[in-house]
This record gives C-alpha cells, structure tokens and sequence, in this order.
C-alpha cells in the first residue's frame, strides 16, 4: 500500500472496499433516504411520474387480452427517454445529498481514509464531524477571556 501513489487505482479500489466494510456508504444511504420522500425535487417528481403514468394508461382499454408486461415494460421505456428521471434525480441529489456531503460526509470518509492509510494514528479523533458548539471550545486553540 505504501507504495502505491495517490490516485492509483489499485490504492482507490483498496480505500473504497474499506469504506464499505466500515459500512459507512450504507449509513450514507440510510441518512439520504430517511429524508429523500419529504423534499419538494421528490415529491415534484413522483407527481409528474404519476401523471405522466395515467395519462398513458388513459389511452388504454383494458381486456383480459391485455399484456400487462408488455405495457409495463412500455411504459418504463416511454418514462426513460422522456429525460424526466435525469433531471428529477439530479434535483434530488441536489437537495438531499449536497447538503451533506461537506459536512457529514466528507469528514467520516477523510477519517475512515486517514486510519486506512496509517492504522492507530488516529485514535484520537472524533468519531463524527465536530458541532459548532465542540468547534468553538476546541482545546487546541486557545480561549480568550474578556
């Protein structure tokens, strides 16, 4: 590992299976998903997915003939190319995870990668990113008193 520079793709591969087994790319999903479904980008698009849905089902006549499969699989197709899902999983992303990534995630993963790269150098080190409140009583930097 000590020989492999930064950005090597073996060193990448390395970090990230770490990161998996720390199972910190499962808490990230479980912490974006628990607020996903009350975001207005979420709620904007499963509108329109649903309208879009009935409309084209609206020009349907049900008959036991009827391929449900085929028009499923249709209908998946025609929500694809229709570019709605890009655009609406970007806003998503937009409002669930940007917010965090800087302040919730990006410090677990420097951590996780710091202690993968020299083991028990960094024991001491919060497990999670500091408070503001922690931030402003840090002993390293000294308080002044008025």
């Amino acid at each position: 590992m000590a020989g492999l520079p930064p950005g090597d793709p073996q060193l990448v591969s390395m970090i990230v299976s770490h990161l998996k087994t720390q199972g910190l790319f499962d808490q990230f999903r479980r912490d974006c998903l628990a607020d996903v479904d009350t975001k207005p980008a979420y709620l904007n698009l499963k509108q329109r997915v649903d309208n879009f849905v009935s409309n084209h089902l609206s020009n349907h006549t049900w008959s036991p003939h009827l391929n449900k499969n085929q028009l499923r699989n249709n209908i998946r197709q025609l929500v694809l190319q229709s570019g709605m899902l890009e655009q609406g999983v970007d806003r998503i992303v937009a409002q669930v995870v940007d917010p965090k990534v800087n302040h919730i995630f990006r410090p677990q993963v420097e951590r996780v990668v710091r202690e993968f790269l020299s083991p028990g150098s960094c024991s001491e080190e919060p497990p999670l990113p500091l408070t503001p409140a922690e931030i402003k009583t840090d002993s390293s930097v000294p308080e002044q008193r008025i």
